[in-house]
């Protein structure tokens, strides 16, 4: 079944001995998308990931050990990228609009580039609560969220029981087991063309994810915008087009594609 969530596609296909039952587990997995969307959207006004924007240049903001806990492992990817991984970004992030084809100024991003510092998110561990040690400082869990929800889903299938089945939420996969005795196929699509794939990778019990210039852009100049922001820059990442990972989770798999996209070959 697909449903759009997350403002992406999300995808899960299952085995199971009884119809109700695998609807049943794919009706979980969405529930679960849906309320991990409804905590962690910044699109949505009331979620915490918004509460956290709006209010944390002010005052320390309590959240969900959840939450807590995924902004504080964005953290680590921080730490072992250097920086690359890095979800202030969204500090200079926020002024970008793809639909709009709306970009900033250098003026723009140079004023907005010193609050882009994971090292000034300021965690309480007692409290779980999160506060802004930089003026003018977002978050956006576009880089890891997904992959979070993809893990969520697949805890889920796990804990029913199911044994084969795959969780996709836009660029992020995760397989377990395979496809009734022959590996998944799991195809990373063109840059250029929606239609083509470059490639297709057969798996089994793993995660795979894919980030690429061709999601959320508009094309100016001879220039691609697009929403992969190089934290060191307030730009675009252009050393690459499309990068794949694969990893054992897909919070592992989705923080890191990022990275490797930003950092290039």
């Amino acid at each position: 079944r697909t449903e759009a969530i997350m403002g992406t596609r999300c995808y899960v296909q299952l085995w199971a001995d009884e119809p109700v039952k695998g609807n049943d587990a794919i009706d979980a997995v969405m529930t679960e998308l849906r309320r991990i969307d409804d905590l962690m959207s910044h699109y949505k006004p009331e979620s915490q990931l918004s509460q956290i924007n709006a209010y944390a240049n002010e005052r320390p903001v309590q959240v969900d050990k959840e939450l807590f806990d995924l902004i504080k492992l964005s953290t680590y990817y921080s730490q072992i990228t250097d920086g690359a991984f890095d979800i202030t970004y969204a500090s200079v992030g926020h002024l970008y609009d793809y639909r709009k084809h709306v970009r900033p100024s250098e003026q723009q991003i140079e004023d907005a580039l010193p609050a882009v510092n994971w090292r000034n998110l300021i965690f309480d561990e007692q409290h779980h609560s999160i506060r802004f040690g930089h003026a003018g400082m977002r978050i956006d869990l576009g880089g890891i969220g997904k992959g979070y929800a993809v893990d969520r889903g697949i805890a889920i299938l796990k804990a029913r029981g199911v044994t084969h089945a795959v969780v996709t939420a836009g660029g992020d996969s995760r397989i377990i087991g395979d496809h009734m005795g022959r590996p998944w196929l799991v195809a990373i699509r063109h840059p250029d063309n929606p239609q083509k794939v470059v490639t297709r990778i057969p798996l089994s019990n793993t995660a795979m994810s894919t980030s690429g210039d061709y999601e959320r852009y508009f094309d100016e100049g001879g220039v691609r915008y697009h929403h992969i922001i190089d934290p060191h820059t307030g730009h675009s990442a252009s050393k690459v087009r499309s990068a794949t990972i694969l990893a054992p989770t897909a919070t592992q798999t989705d923080g890191m594609s990022k990275t490797a996209f930003l950092l290039g070959p």
